[in-house]
């Protein structure tokens, strides 16, 4: 969905003009998760001023805008903290006064920019309207804006200026829905806050000294309260709230002529340097220093902070990225990085690990090819072979997925698995389930996981619940993990982004390990999804010596997948002739698959109508004459599987009904098969010929053909493939 970006540097001397091409370029690197409008938040050219610049349309059209106001580029900040938003509109209609960032008031106080939904948005809106504020967008995120306002100014009326994440605390808890958010204000110069829950955050780290630790300690609130204010804190609705209700602690009045203390009785390094010391340990600390930061000589450290919803767009700048858990607060403040929880809970982590990004930026850029689709495509043997690289001994036909070693004797005592995922990665697990079926007779069923929600399906203590998705975000999926988590059962995420919120919150899992996929439509994460689910099944059957030529025939299989799929990129030709011609202008498409190849039908029909715009539909082959048959004639296009396995006879009847019915479909059949060679010199039908592997391992071959033709049927018509309107890629709201 949105794509948030922010950059903040202390002791690292930037010009205003390195500032603003660092958070344009990495909006330009967030542009694939689909937008209609950008904008950036810098410092102005007075004390404490915010410089807000906006557009919609495309990050060229940002960059037009930058020109246009143009700000002074030479002007040098030592310390500085700027945002950067990519919107896609769901709160009012693409136009400048709803671009992000959004602002509280005129003069830029507290400025947002802000990824998900907030479903009390219209509640909020009533209360800060009745309180005197006037809106200048149709956003919900313009609230959240002045409700820190609201809060702060009440507060600060009632003789607490509170520190920045306290005050976070405060809006949190009027707040509900989804949101990945950061916020900069004048009251909190050089300072940022970053926030999450349902929409992923991440936070690298740039420092040419090594950090101390390679994690950040989670900073909880003081619950004896000895920092407990005379007066209490307000509240939204006016009304007064203590500490002790919320474990909320104020930590610091600047206004108060009383400075902290750090443990060692030394002064914390308060803003007013004229302020007196109290007594040591009496308050929770602001300036504590986080460890990760702790400078050898106790020296400041110079350091760059990227913050962004997706790892693609920090790596260029570091690989030490910390990823954030939902309610986990972050702030940023004089080149420290802490993390608070607005309360302590039972078995919560007390450390925020720093990991190293595996993803290199030469695997983010196009290269040679003209989309990242078309990359992304091309990339799948060597995506292939990754995910079963470390995996698969072929030499003794064993499986090794270390994330579910030790929970295959718990998953193989289930009563049934339950399969949840959306869109392309439904596609993938219905194209494994019939081996996960054979291989471990356990009952599967497979769920969209918005209607899994919509219907609260039961869900008990003995089933296994699959997680799938690319992005481990997915909004509707994770809805679904929370509630199966909530009932006791035991689950299992297979995720392309480590890190990602599904990666974390499942038991444990597999990465599929295709590398990051940039284009809208996914194509090498679909394979990579198909391979890891079949390893998995493999795994669950390893003790059964019933399984043992099957296993090892389904293994060998895998170990030609990688060249075989090179093989079929080589009818890309054909495929693009094609569709320049047969399939040229045409308004709808039929695609007929039946046992194993009907997941093909499906994602194939998907892949066409995402990105071509054509209409297409996946019509499993046993259902044709049930009504759909209605529809063919001399003019309707129809693709057809007719690769060789136990259910060909029936497949074979279905499309001779077809051209029977003077049909002219196109046959994606095995190579040399003699069926198809008469048929296509006796009737008018055409052929794409693809090898032959094992059954549950032919739609990986089979989709590649259908992948390329969604490709050229969109660059025909001269579509932006890489961003479908109306779509994103990581589909983070429900």
């Amino acid at each position: 969905m949105c794509g948030i970006f922010g950059y903040c540097n202390y002791l690292v001397e930037k010009s205003r003009g390195e500032i603003m091409d660092t958070l344009v370029e990495g909006l330009e690197r967030l542009e694939y998760r689909g937008y209609d409008s950008t904008g950036i938040a810098i410092d102005g050219d007075e004390l404490d001023s915010t410089l807000i610049i906006k557009q919609i349309g495309k990050v060229s059209a940002l960059k037009k805008e930058i020109a246009k106001v143009n700000p002074n580029r030479d002007v040098t900040f030592v310390s500085h903290c700027g945002i950067a938003h990519t919107r896609w509109a769901t709160h009012g209609e693409p136009k400048q006064v709803n671009c992000h960032p959004q602002r509280s008031d005129p003069n830029n106080e507290f400025v947002i920019v802000h990824n998900g939904i907030i479903t009390n948005f219209r509640e909020l809106k009533t209360l800060l309207l009745n309180k005197g504020y006037k809106f200048e967008s149709e956003t919900d995120t313009e609230c959240i804006a002045k409700l820190f306002k609201h809060l702060y100014d009440i507060n600060y009326q009632n003789g607490h200026e509170l520190d920045f994440h306290e005050l976070t605390k405060l809006v949190l808890l009027e707040i509900e829905g989804s949101y990945g958010l950061l916020c900069r204000s004048s009251h909190y110069p050089n300072e940022v806050i970053a926030t999450r829950k349902g929409s992923p955050l991440l936070i690298g780290v740039k420092s040419e000294k090594k950090l101390k630790v390679d994690f950040v300690d989670v900073e909880f609130p003081d619950e004896s309260n000895l920092g407990r204010p005379e007066t209490p804190l307000i509240a939204a609705n006016g009304k007064a709230i203590h500490s002790d209700d919320n474990n909320i602690t104020v930590t610091t009045n600047k206004k108060n002529p009383d400075a902290f203390l750090n443990g060692n009785g030394h002064s914390s390094g308060s803003h007013d340097d004229n302020l007196l010391p109290i007594a040591a340990n009496e308050f929770n600390l602001r300036y504590s220093q986080s460890r990760a930061f702790l400078s050898e000589d106790g020296s400041p450290t110079p350091v760059e902070f990227f913050l962004s919803s997706d790892a693609s767009s920090v790596i260029k700048h570091t690989k030490k990225v910390l990823f954030l858990e939902d309610d986990d607060i972050a702030h940023i403040y004089d080149g420290e990085l802490h993390i608070h929880r607005s309360r302590r809970e039972v078995g919560a982590s007390m450390t925020r690990s720093i990991q190293t990004l595996e993803m290199e930026l030469a695997q983010i850029m196009k290269g040679p090819y003209k989309h990242f689709m078309q990359k992304e495509i091309y990339e799948q043997p060597e995506s292939t072979f990754n995910t079963m690289r470390g995996r698969i001994d072929f030499e003794n036909n064993s499986i090794n997925l270390g994330g579910l070693k030790a929970w295959l004797p718990a998953i193989r005592r289930a009563r049934r698995i339950i399969m949840i995922a959306c869109g392309t990665s439904y596609h993938s697990c219905l194209a494994t389930r019939a081996i996960f079926e054979e291989l471990s007779e356990i009952p599967v069923s497979v769920e969209l996981a918005s209607d899994f929600l919509d219907r609260k399906s039961p869900v008990f203590r003995d089933d296994i619940c699959v997680f799938v998705s690319q992005s481990g975000e997915t909004a509707d999926t994770m809805l679904a993990l929370n509630y199966t988590l909530e009932r006791g059962a035991l689950t299992v995420g297979i995720v392309n982004t480590v890190g990602s919120s599904i990666s974390r919150a499942t038991h444990c899992g597999v990465h599929i390990n295709a590398g990051p996929e940039i284009g809208v439509a996914s194509t090498k994460a679909y394979t990579s999804q198909y391979i890891a689910l079949v390893m998995f099944a493999l795994s669950l059957s390893d003790d059964r010596v019933s399984k043992l030529e099957r296993r090892e025939a389904i293994i060998q299989g895998l170990k030609l997948i990688p060249s075989q799929v090179k093989q079929v990129l080589k009818l890309e030709p054909k495929i693009k002739e094609l569709c320049a011609t047969k399939l040229a202008d045409q308004k709808s498409l039929l695609i007929l698959g039946r046992g194993y190849q009907f997941a093909s039908a499906l994602e194939g029909a998907l892949k066409i109508k995402e990105i071509s715009y054509m209409h297409s539909e996946g019509v499993l082959a046993g259902e044709l004459k049930h009504g759909v048959l209605a529809l063919v004639d001399e003019n309707l296009p129809l693709i057809a599987f007719g690769t060789r396995d136990s259910l060909f006879p029936k497949v074979l009847s279905s499309i001779e009904q077809v051209t029977a019915r003077k049909g002219h479909p196109i046959v994606i059949c095995n190579e040399n098969d003699e069926v198809w060679m008469e048929k296509a010199v006796n009737s008018n039908l055409e052929t794409l010929e693809v090898p032959q592997t094992v059954d549950c391992l032919q739609g990986l071959l089979n989709i590649v053909p259908l992948q390329l033709m969604s490709y050229w049927l969109a660059v025909n018509k001269g579509i932006d493939v890489d961003f479908p309107r109306n779509l994103a890629k990581s589909v983070t709201v429900e």
